[in-house]
């Protein structure tokens, strides 16, 4: 590919209307602007949401949605056919053909996964098709999914070496205050660094259709700009709006530059993707070691574990007097704590290592 492509990620609100079944007038529209940078060279990845929200206007006749997963699961599996099939009309007005990509978590964390996917995705590009993908929500194990495919997004616009992710979404991007109560809030048009403060200003989910939410964004794109990759937030619901974003004119949502600093694909799964299942608590010296020396963090240098977790859990890593400077996947379990805790390599027993957590599979955050 002579360019990075770009990657387009749609919410639920943009791609349905509000009796929760797809727009296609708003499919065709977003189509027909891909269609147009595809044409230009721009080529793009789409990543799609609304498989649930389609399959329940099919399947609910206007009763509530429900909550319990394993029936979403099954809504999503009538819904997701139903979006690709318009999706796919949308793109055959431009002579383009769309490929359904489902995609699920292990396919980021197995490094054979991985570029079985990233292959798939790269010749989908060389064969002039638009990659479309979405969680694979049918089968999901609730336990192991990514929750949203704003994280999603972020994940896949690292693994197809995109410079550029574009979330569209009902809001124009990231306002310096909570619209519903703020009436002049406006927007942020620029971020170097997601911050504390910025983090504050999202709110919980904004559509009764989606299961993401400004917060929820605030986290894909600091996956997204740790990966390397600038991210913009805009309306969906605009004409012309990825024109607007890829021209970079003033006011078309806000932009996220990307990092210096970037991580690999399995360290962005333990820092943003993995739940953590306690706090390693560490003394000074082990502090050190792990933020200035990139060493592994041994049992020796643990004087604190909080939580029930087991081996190959992430866990996250905290001082005395900081909380959640590192994160990382342990090795030995917590119901053997006072078996490891604070011992020195010759006083372990012999079936458990001296590292705690390897800094293989370990990300400074702080």
């Amino acid at each position: 590919m002579s360019t990075p492509p770009v990657v387009v990620k749609v919410g639920s609100s943009t791609v349905t209307n509000a009796a929760g079944d797809v727009n296609v007038r708003a499919v065709e529209r977003i189509a027909a602007e891909i269609a147009h940078h595809w044409r230009s060279g721009h080529q793009v990845v789409l990543v799609t949401s609304g498989a649930i929200a389609a399959g329940w206007s099919i399947l609910g006749r206007g009763r509530q949605r429900p909550r319990d997963p394993a029936v979403l699961q099954a809504v999503s599996a009538v819904g997701q056919h139903r979006l690709m099939r318009t999706w796919q009309d949308g793109f055959g007005h431009h002579d383009l053909l769309a490929g359904q990509v489902l995609l699920a978590p292990l396919d980021f964390i197995h490094r054979r996964q991985y570029l079985h996917a990233r292959q798939t995705l790269h010749h989908l590009l060389g064969l002039g098709v638009v990659p479309v993908v979405n969680e694979n929500d049918a089968v999901a194990d609730e336990e192991i999914r990514f929750g949203d495919n704003d994280r999603l997004s972020a994940l896949v616009a690292h693994l197809v070496g995109a410079d550029r992710l574009i979330m569209l979404s009902d809001i124009d991007g990231l306002l310096d205050a909570d619209p519903r109560v703020v009436s002049e809030a406006s927007l942020i048009e620029e971020v170097e660094e997601i911050d504390h403060r910025l983090e504050s200003l999202a709110g919980g989910p904004g559509s009764d259709v989606g299961s993401g939410g400004m917060a929820s964004k605030l986290a894909a794109a600091k996956i997204a700009t740790w990966s390397g990759v600038e991210v913009v937030i805009a309306s969906g619901q605009r004409e012309g709006v990825l024109s607007s974003v890829l021209e970079g004119r003033a006011g078309s949502g806000t932009v996220f530059r990307a990092q210096r600093r970037t991580i690999s694909s399995r360290k962005l799964w333990i820092a943003f993707a993995l739940g953590a299942n306690g706090v390693l608590t560490v003394d000074e010296g082990a502090r050190k070691a792990l933020l200035e020396q990139g060493r592994s963090l041994l049992a020796a240098g643990v004087t604190g574990v909080t939580g029930d977790f087991f081996p190959e859990d992430a866990v996250d890593i905290a001082g005395h007097d900081v909380v959640g400077f590192d994160k990382g996947i342990r090795r030995p379990p917590s119901s053997r704590a006072s078996e490891w805790t604070g011992k020195r390599s010759e006083k372990l027993p012999e079936d458990l290592g001296s590292e705690v957590v390897h800094r293989d599979d370990l990300v400074v955050l702080g």
